[in-house]
C-alpha cells in the first residue's frame, strides 16, 4: 500500500472500529495494556493487507484480523487456559422455571460481578459473548470472525450463556 490516498482510504473504512477491535481485545486479553499492544498490532497487520481486502464487512474483516493476532499473542505470551469440552448431559435440557432466568440474573448482577464472571469464562466462550452482546454482531458475522459455523456460534453462545448464569448465580448467592 502506497500514498496517502490509501492511508486515507485505510483510516476512513477502518478507523470506525477502532473501539470494537479494542474492546475484544480487552476482553480476550483481560489487560488494557496488552489490548492496546494487540490493537496496535492488528491495525498494522490490517493496514499491510489493506490492498488485498476483497470487500464486504468491513468489521468482521478486521475483529478477525484483531482476533486471530490476539490468540497469535496470548500463545505467545500466556499460560493455554483450560478448553471446556461439550458434554451432552450437562449442556442440553430445558431451563426449568417459567421466566428467563438468565435476564433475572442478569438485571440483578452489578457491572463488576458481571466483568468478573465474563474474564472466568474460556476464551471461546467469552469471545462469543463478547462479540453478540457486546458489539451485537451476527451469527454470521461471529461465525465469519471465528471461522466456525454458525451452528459452533450458537452453540458456544448457549454454553456461554449457561456458565455465565451458573456463576453469576453462584456469586450473586454468595453476596446474599
Amino acid at each position: 500500500m502506497q500514498g496517502t490516498a490509501s492511508r486515507e482510504r485505510f483510516e476512513e473504512a477502518v478507523l470506525p472500529h477502532l473501539d470494537a477491535a479494542y474492546n475484544l481485545a480487552r476482553w480476550l486479553t483481560h489487560s488494557d495494556q496488552d489490548a492496546q499492544d494487540v490493537t496496535q498490532e492488528a491495525f498494522l497487520r490490517a493496514f499491510r493487507f489493506f490492498d488485498g481486502y476483497q470487500g464486504g464487512n468491513m468489521r468482521a474483516w478486521l475483529l478477525t484480523i484483531v482476533r486471530n493476532t490476539c490468540y497469535t499473542w496470548l500463545h505467545q505470551n500466556r499460560p493455554p487456559e483450560v478448553a471446556v469440552e461439550f458434554d451432552e448431559e450437562i449442556h442440553s435440557g430445558d431451563i426449568p422455571g417459567g421466566a428467563d432466568p438468565e435476564l433475572q440474573v442478569l438485571a440483578s448482577a452489578d457491572k463488576e460481578t458481571l466483568r468478573r464472571a465474563l474474564d472466568q469464562l474460556p476464551p471461546i466462550f467469552r469471545e462469543a459473548l463478547v462479540l453478540r452482546e457486546i458489539e451485537g454482531m451476527s451469527y454470521k458475522e461471529i461465525a465469519d470472525v471465528s471461522s466456525v459455523s454458525i451452528g459452533t456460534v450458537m452453540s458456544r453462545l448457549a454454553r456461554a450463556r449457561t456458565r455465565l448464569r451458573e456463576s453469576l448465580g453462584a456469586a450473586l448467592g454468595r453476596e446474599s
